[in-house]
């Protein structure tokens, strides 16, 4: 984790974002790129809406750095390495385009989450980068003073295309000395299967993954839908994150089938990071 990215509107949930970034860049030594994201209608400016010479997109512009300013003012993000940003155009894409072009290895995103109402920041942008990034995404709620995680839930379906994905949590999760239990959510009807046949999926996947693990770091939890299992198993297990594999598609399995990634992370009162399931 050496590049982080933190899209920003100038927010508070943006702010919050930004503040566990800053811890995050503190432990692992990392640069963070804070980008704000102009997104003018086409119709006003037409074809010259990413045109920088045009005078209404320059206006924009100089006032977003002007806000920059201001924004980045805060005490703990002293001795931090930032580097500011203003891109214009669409801001799921810009923010897409934002981590292929500065290396980008993690991104943090604010959400004020929940209840169906104003769901995400900017928009419904961070459940589009939860469900395309390449790179591992934490979806913060709420501020947190002090990042400092202990009980890690990871769920998954645990088929080894997600071997990747739990590594990367596991390291993640190391930083902190974090415990981490593994969840599987069981569904009813023809999507149910037997507490032996869950166990010996997950033996053949911990063993490839070559983690010694006992009982006691395994759930499985029934529930109704894959999100309900998911956040109410966390509230069981009293974690302070959600760590899950995301597809960058949909309908390929039945745990990851719809947007479940997406649900968790708008419904969950807890940071949830997402890791892109590779497809290879």
């Amino acid at each position: 984790m050496k590049t982080i990215l933190v899209p920003v509107d100038f927010s508070k949930p943006s702010e919050n974002a930004l503040k566990v970034a800053a811890q995050l860049a503190n432990k692992n030594n990392a640069k963070i790129i804070v980008l704000h994201v102009v997104e003018l209608a086409e119709s006003l400016f037409g074809t010259d809406q990413f045109n920088v010479d045009n005078q209404e997109v320059m206006f924009f512009m100089k006032m977003a750095k002007k806000r920059f300013s201001k924004f980045l003012e805060k005490p703990f993000l002293n001795n931090v390495d930032i580097q500011d940003l203003v891109e214009i155009g669409p801001t799921s894409y810009m923010i897409t385009k934002t981590i292929k072009e500065n290396n980008i290895d993690f991104v943090v995103m604010g959400s004020v989450g929940a209840s169906g109402l104003k769901e995400v920041l900017i928009g419904s942008n961070t459940e589009k980068i939860v469900r395309n990034s390449s790179v591992p995404v934490l979806v913060v709620k709420k501020e947190m003073e002090n990042f400092n995680i202990k009980q890690v839930i990871f769920a998954s379906n645990f088929e080894l295309e997600n071997l990747k994905s739990f590594r990367k949590a596991k390291e993640f999760a190391n930083q902190f000395e974090a415990k981490m239990k593994l969840l599987y959510v069981n569904l009813p009807g023809n999507q149910f299967y037997s507490t032996e046949e869950i166990r010996e999926q997950m033996r053949v996947f911990l063993n490839k993954a070559e983690v010694p693990y006992t009982t006691d770091d395994v759930m499985i939890y029934n529930d109704y839908t894959i999100e309900l299992g998911v956040l109410n198993a966390a509230k069981e297990a009293k974690a302070d994150l959600i760590a899950m594999p995301t597809h960058g598609r949909r309908g390929l399995s039945h745990f990851f089938n719809g947007s479940v990634g997406e649900d968790v992370v708008n419904h969950s009162t807890l940071p949830v990071i997402t890791f892109k399931i590779d497809s290879k």
